[in-house]
C-alpha cells in the first residue's frame, strides 16, 4: 500500500511539472496571438494603441477621447468573428471561462473538449485584441485546463485524476500570466466553491505547477512583478487604515454591482431575437460607442491600472471608468463575447481605489493596490489568493494586512 501511494505521489508530481511547462506555453501562444489581433484590429483598423504597463509608469498624457469611428467597426468585427467561432463549434468557449472549468470539475469528471482550449485561444484573442473589454486570465485558465484534459486522456486517467489534472493546468496558466506563482496556487482550490472550502489535498501540486510556470514564463517575459509600484509608495502607515476600512466597505458595495449587471445583461442578451452568433457583434459595438468617448474601457486596461498606481488620472476620469468598465465588460462577456473578467475586476477596483485615495487626499498607490485586492476579492469570492496575488503582482509584501483587512470586510 505505501509503495502504491508513493507511485502515484511521483506521478503527480511529474505531471505538475509537465503541465507547468505546458501552462506557460500555452500563455505565450495565447500572448502572441493576442498581440497580433490588437495590431491588426486596434492599431491597423482602429489606428488606436493601447498603452501597455512600462509606458504607463510615467505616460505623457492620460488618453483623450479618440473620436475614429474605425472603433466601433474593429470592437464589432472583433465580436462577430468570435461569435461565428465559438457558437458554431464550441459554445462552451463562450463567456470568460473559468466557470467552464469549475463546470466540469464538478460535473464532468473533468472532461473539455479537446477544440475547447484551441478555439478558447482564438476567439478570446480576437475578442481581446479587437478592443473588447475583456481580460486574458480567465481564458487562460480555460486554455491551460483543456491541455490538463487532453494530457489525462492520452495517458488514460481515471475520472479522478482527470479532475485533479485540470485544476493544476489551471494554477499553471494563470500563474504564468498573473506571474503570481503563491496566490494563483491557493486560487486554483478556492474557485472551485462559493464556501471557504478547499480542494487541500491538490494545493502541493498546484503550488509545483504554478512555480514551474512562474519560472518557465520568466525565460521570455522576466521574472518583475506584472506592476511597477516604487518601494518608498508601499511602506506602511498605519494612519491610512481607518480609510481602508472604508475602502473595503465601499469595494464590498460596489462588487455586489458587478453580478446583477453582468447577469442582467446576459438576460437582455437572451431576450435579443436573433442568432446567437450575432450577438457578441452587438455587444462589440456597444463597447466601441463608449470607447469613442471613453477608450480607456478598452482591452484589459492593464496600462490604465499602471497610471492609477502612479497617481495621474484624474478623479472625474476614475468615477467614470469605475462605472463604465463594468458596462463594457457586461457587453462583451455578457453578450457571449470570449474574454476573462478578471482584469476589468482589478480594473474596477483600481479605479474605486484611485477615487478615494482622491476625495480623502491619500497617497494613490496604497489605494489602488488594495482597492485591486478588495473588490476582486469580493466579486470573484477568493478572499485567500486574492490577498497574495495581488502583493506578487505588485512586487512587494507590504500591503499585505491593510489588503486583507479591506478583502475581509
Amino acid at each position: 500500500m505505501a509503495a502504491w501511494i508513493e507511485r502515484v505521489e511521483l506521478r503527480r508530481v511529474l505531471d505538475s511539472v509537465l503541465l507547468g511547462l505546458v501552462g506557460a506555453g500555452a500563455t505565450l501562444l495565447f500572448h502572441w496571438i493576442l498581440e497580433f489581433c490588437q495590431w491588426l484590429f486596434l492599431d491597423k483598423i482602429a489606428h488606436y494603441v493601447l498603452p501597455s504597463i512600462s509606458d504607463s509608469i510615467a505616460p505623457k498624457s492620460i488618453g483623450a477621447p479618440h473620436f475614429d469611428w474605425w472603433i466601433p467597426v474593429a470592437t464589432t468585427l472583433g465580436g462577430l468573428i468570435s461569435g461565428i467561432l465559438v457558437f458554431t463549434w464550441a459554445p462552451e468557449a463562450e463567456g470568460h471561462g473559468t466557470d467552464t472549468v469549475v463546470n466540469a470539475f464538478h460535473r464532468l469528471a473533468g472532461n473539455i473538449r479537446a477544440r475547447v482550449p484551441f478555439l478558447k485561444m482564438i476567439a478570446s484573442g480576437i475578442t481581446i485584441g479587437s478592443g473588447g473589454s475583456a481580460g486574458r486570465e480567465g481564458p487562460t485558465a480555460l486554455i491551460a485546463a483543456g491541455f490538463g484534459t487532453i494530457y489525462a486522456n492520452v495517458t488514460k486517467r481515471s475520472d479522478q485524476e482527470r479532475r485533479f489534472l485540470i485544476l493544476v493546468g489551471m494554477a499553471a496558466g494563470l500563474s504564468a500570466v498573473f506571474r503570481s506563482p503563491i496566490g494563483t496556487a491557493i486560487f486554483a482550490i478556492e474557485v472551485l466553491y462559493s464556501a471557504m472550502e478547499f480542494e487541500s489535498h491538490i494545493l502541493i501540486y498546484t503550488l509545483l505547477a504554478s512555480v514551474v510556470a512562474y519560472a518557465a514564463n520568466g525565460i521570455y517575459f522576466g521574472l518583475q512583478p506584472l506592476f511597477h509600484v516604487p518601494a518608498q509608495l508601499l511602506l506602511p502607515d498605519y494612519r491610512y487604515y481607518p480609510w481602508y476600512v472604508a475602502l473595503g466597505l465601499a469595494a464590498g458595495l460596489v462588487a455586489t454591482a458587478l453580478p446583477v449587471i453582468f447577469y442582467g445583461m446576459r438576460d437582455v442578451f437572451h431576450a435579443i431575437p436573433c442568432p446567437q452568433i450575432f450577438k457578441p457583434a452587438i455587444g462589440g459595438l456597444g463597447v466601441g460607442l463608449i470607447a469613442l468617448f471613453f477608450p480607456q474601457v478598452l482591452g484589459g486596461g492593464y496600462g490604465w491600472m499602471q497610471m492609477t498606481i502612479g497617481g495621474f488620472l484624474p478623479l472625474h476620469l476614475l468615477i467614470a471608468l469605475l462605472f463604465l468598465k463594468i458596462l463594457s465588460l457586461a457587453f462583451t462577456v455578457s453578450s457571449g463575447g470570449s474574454g476573462g473578467v478578471f482584469a476589468p475586476s482589478l480594473f474596477v477596483g483600481a479605479m474605486l481605489g484611485g477615487t478615494l485615495a482622491a476625495v480623502f487626499h491619500q497617497p494613490a498607490a496604497g489605494f489602488v493596490i488594495v482597492g485591486m485586492a478588495a473588490f476582486f476579492g469580493a466579486a470573484a469570492r477568493v478572499p485567500m489568493a486574492t490577498i497574495l496575488m495581488v502583493s506578487e503582482m505588485t512586487g512587494g509584501y507590504q500591503p499585505l494586512v491593510p489588503a486583507g483587512l479591506a478583502v475581509i470586510l
